[in-house]
């Protein structure tokens, strides 16, 4: 059931990407068993996200199909082609205006294979313990999603343009902002070169 708590920390899955390096929607790839897409959003449920939001756009007709049995919620993003900052807006403007009372939410990307509930779990344990607005996570020298946003930024997070990333909102407030390691998070899925070599890698 979709919770309205005031506590409850929503996701938000951004998976609108038409994957043109990789040549096949990249949402789909395989991993142990599940697609890529349907592996974070598993994650998000054992998470105990609340509400759950996957951003479709390219290839919508046909991930939703992977969608069928799960409790998300889908926002269709028909501005895709122009960008991170276009997903990123029209997911968290569903979010308000069906959980107006949600206090935070994790942004997420379906391309981030290792993310797990103990990812999760310390983005929203670090911002229990610390009440900063932004918990992003670090790797490769650089800081970005998995990143939570309390609610304050929501309206912040649907003025981003169509090309901009979360890390501008980021950037903004990059004083009051706290990051988690995630080394895991600098993993790059983008070619099919890239799919081959991680599969091998995850097989040694």
């Amino acid at each position: 059931m979709l919770s309205s708590s005031q506590n409850a920390i929503a996701a938000v899955i951004l998976a609108a990407g038409a994957s043109t390096r990789m040549g096949t929607p990249k949402q789909l790839l395989l991993y142990q068993g599940r697609s890529l897409l349907r592996r974070v959003i598993d994650t998000a449920i054992a998470a105990h996200c609340s509400p759950i939001f996957v951003v479709l756009g390219a290839y919508s007709a046909q991930i939703r199909c992977e969608l069928r049995d799960l409790p998300v919620q889908v926002v269709e993003n028909l501005e895709w082609q122009r960008g991170m900052g276009s997903s990123i807006r029209h997911g968290i403007q569903a979010l308000i205006e069906t959980s107006p009372l949600v206090e935070a939410a994790i942004l997420l990307l379906c391309d981030q294979p290792f993310v797990s509930v103990p990812t999760i779990h310390q983005l929203e344990s670090v911002y229990r313990s610390t009440n900063n607005p932004i918990i992003a996570s670090s790797y490769q020298n650089t800081i970005g999603v998995p990143a939570l946003f309390h609610s304050t930024l929501f309206l912040e997070l649907t003025g981003l343009t169509q090309a901009e990333g979360a890390k501008k909102v980021i950037q903004r407030h990059i004083n009051s902002v706290v990051t988690v390691e995630f080394p895991q998070g600098a993993i790059d899925l983008d070619t099919p070169n890239d799919y081959q070599q991680f599969l091998v890698k995850c097989q040694v």
